[in-house]
């Protein structure tokens, strides 16, 4: 059930979610996008995961209490965002959606656990909001890594870079399934690589333009419908 989709009595309200691995801009992305069209930002506080720190020390103690901390962490922040926002018409943009955490998972988890993950998984977002648009953003393992070095958060400071790598490439195999099952999502792919948004302002212009045109898509769509 997406509670903010166009069809059976809902309009299109802009829920736009920016994806990708860890180190890749989502925060920032989010930000600007959040500024430029007065969207209300969504954004995710990782620090307040109080088994972080732990499991990048040790991830096989810890995979499961980190997983099922972000994911009841994620479905609250979702819930109340829905209740307070997307069914108030009012558009939202997220630094993330629970999506992703099927993607942390089925990487983390010995199998045992991820059984029961997955079931708890579908029970909690079965009627959660589903975004609408995708920004999916990309990098390569050096610049991520190097923007992980410049934000400086100590929990990520001993990240191994295998795990960054296995990460971002299941994030590279993941979003073509999603846009398979999902044709009516529009996703944004986006380089990070070759778009320095960051520190560039015109590609970050260049991208807010192109956020802007899947918006006013989905606009012009569901006054058509």
């Amino acid at each position: 059930m997406y509670l903010n989709w166009k069809g059976e009595g809902h309009v299109f309200v802009p829920f736009i979610a920016v994806e990708g691995p860890i180190g890749v801009g989502k925060t920032t992305l989010t930000a600007a996008i959040a500024k430029t069209f007065s969207y209300q930002q969504l954004q995710e506080i990782s620090s307040e995961n109080p088994f972080l720190d732990q499991f990048y020390q040790d991830k096989e103690k810890w995979s499961f209490q980190t997983e099922m901390f972000f994911l009841c962490n994620r479905y609250e922040q979702l819930k109340q965002i829905n209740k307070d926002y997307i069914s108030a018409g009012i558009p939202v943009v997220a630094d993330y959606h629970i999506f992703k955490n099927m993607l942390f998972a089925q990487r983390t988890l010995e199998a045992s656990d991820l059984a029961k993950y997955k079931e708890i998984y579908r029970i909690l977002t079965q009627d959660l909001p589903m975004p609408n648009i995708i920004i999916s953003l990309s990098a390569s393992l050096s610049t991520l890594q190097q923007r992980i070095h410049e934000r400086g958060r100590y929990y990520e400071s001993d990240m191994d870079s295998d795990y960054l790598q296995l990460l971002s490439d299941d994030y590279s195999s993941y979003i073509p399934e999603f846009e398979k099952a999902h044709p009516d999502i529009s996703v944004l792919h986006i380089d990070g690589d070759q778009m320095d948004f960051v520190r560039n302002t015109q590609d970050l212009k260049n991208i807010l333009a192109r956020v802007d045109a899947a918006v006013q898509k989905g606009l012009n769509l569901n006054e058509t419908t």
